[in-house]
Parts: structure tokens; C-alpha cells; sequence
């Protein structure tokens, strides 16, 4: 199975083809402002360099958020527009669960991103020999509270994502049975994001339609501007 895999959800614009769990090539543009100039030449590109088009593709998947706002739809409309053209299936993976699937020993792992001001989006997971579990669901709360919330478990916790750098000294003098990923390991990939959609199609965990929608969490900052002018 070819898997088209795109994630725009982060200031890096990735895309990857994969054959099954193998990555077949990667590419990426780290420029969030000009994503949505840069996607659909970066796919183009991506399908020529290994010679394959849209017709050799037999699984979309795409991150769903939570993240940018404006480049989650961006990425959601190209995989959509693609779907509907070639019929081709789509399954959605949250920005947390494709940074779960950068870690690959077994045990607990937390997935935190920074969403600034001592907020973040959060998820917990337990990967066991290549098959990742979803034990407590994306959210977003504050630090403290996540902190908290991961301190009843007596097991090693693997922190990956930019907002466990953010927290690092903090969740380590709380939670002393903490490990923490590597630079790359905290980085959002579409790597990541089609080896979730691969998992997730073999165990036929997906929405069986192939729609899939924006997953945000937070309100955005116009939402925010736009509720505290009316108070």
C-alpha cells in the first residue's frame, strides 16, 4: 500500500510517501506563512522524484490538528480535494499521536505541545511492540494540571514534543520517572503521520465515510478578539 502523507499543521510543512511502514522519500519546506503556496508544489515534486502520481496512491492521511489554525484546513482541503477526484481513502491523525509514533521503545508516552502561556494540548498513549493505545485523549489544560494528572502512574513516562522541552525541568522534578525524546524525536514529521494512518487502517480504526475534520482544542485568537470585544 502507497500512503500520501502531509502534515501542516506546524511551522514545517512536511510530505511523505510511504510503501506500507517504509518511507519511499520525505520532503519539507519550514516557512508556516507560505504553506499554503508551497504544499501543492511540494507534493508535485515529491511524486516526481520517485516517478508516481495521484493513481499509484492508495491511502491519504493527513493531520488533523490540534495546531496552526490556518494549516490544518489548508492540509485538510488538498487530502478532501484529492479524495473526491480520485476516490482515494483518507484517514486523519492528531498532531499528538503522529509525535507518539516518533517514539519506538515500549511504555507510556506523553505527547505535549507548547500552546503558550503555560497551556498545552496534551495526550497520553502506551505503545507496545509497534501498536500504539490512546490511554487518555487529546486535550489541552494547563501544565499543572497535565502534570498532575500523569503523576498516579508509577511506570517510566516518555515526554515527547516541543512542549515537554518547554516544561522539561518541571515535569522532571515532579515526575522523577521521566525520560525524555531526543530534538528529532520533538519534531512533527508526516513520517510519523503515515505509519499512524497505515496502523490505524489495518485495525480499522477510522471513520469508515473517510471524512475527517479539523481538530483545534482552543478557540482561535480572532475567536478570542472577537469574544472579548463584546464584553
Amino acid at each position: 500500500m502507497k500512503i500520501l502523507a502531509i502534515d501542516t499543521s506546524s511551522k514545517i510543512c512536511s510530505v511523505s510517501i510511504l510503501e506500507d511502514n517504509n518511507v519511499i522519500i520525505e520532503k519539507h519546506n519550514d516557512d508556516e506563512k507560505t504553506h499554503s503556496q508551497k504544499l501543492m508544489p511540494l507534493i508535485d515534486e515529491t511524486l516526481k522524484q520517485v516517478d508516481l502520481t495521484l493513481d499509484n496512491i492508495d491511502l491519504l492521511a493527513c493531520c488533523q490538528g490540534p495546531g496552526s489554525f490556518t494549516g490544518i484546513r489548508i492540509g485538510i482541503s488538498t487530502v478532501k480535494a484529492f479524495a473526491d477526484v480520485k476516490n482515494i481513502p483518507i484517514i486523519g491523525v492528531t498532531s499528538l499521536e503522529s509525535l507518539a509514533y516518533n517514539i519506538e521503545n515500549n511504555g507510556l508516552i506523553a505527547a505535549i505541545i507548547d500552546a503558550k502561556h503555560d497551556n498545552v494540548y496534551f495526550a497520553l498513549f502506551e505503545s507496545s511492540n509497534g501498536n500504539y493505545k490512546t490511554v487518555v485523549e487529546s486535550t489541552t489544560d494547563e501544565i499543572d494540571t497535565i502534570i498532575s494528572c500523569l503523576e498516579q502512574y508509577n511506570e517510566n513516562i516518555t515526554f515527547v514534543g516541543d512542549g515537554a522541552e518547554v516544561h522539561k525541568e518541571l515535569i522532571a522534578q515532579r515526575i522523577p520517572n521521566s525520560t525524555f525524546a531526543s530534538e528529532l524525536q520533538n519534531i512533527q514529521t508526516s513520517i510519523s503521520i503515515g505509519k499512524c494512518a497505515y496502523n490505524k487502517y489495518n485495525c480499522n480504526d477510522y471513520t469508515k465515510n473517510y471524512s475527517i475534520s479539523p481538530i483545534y482544542l482552543k478557540k482561535s485568537q480572532a475567536e478570542i478578539n472577537l469574544e472579548n470585544s463584546k464584553k
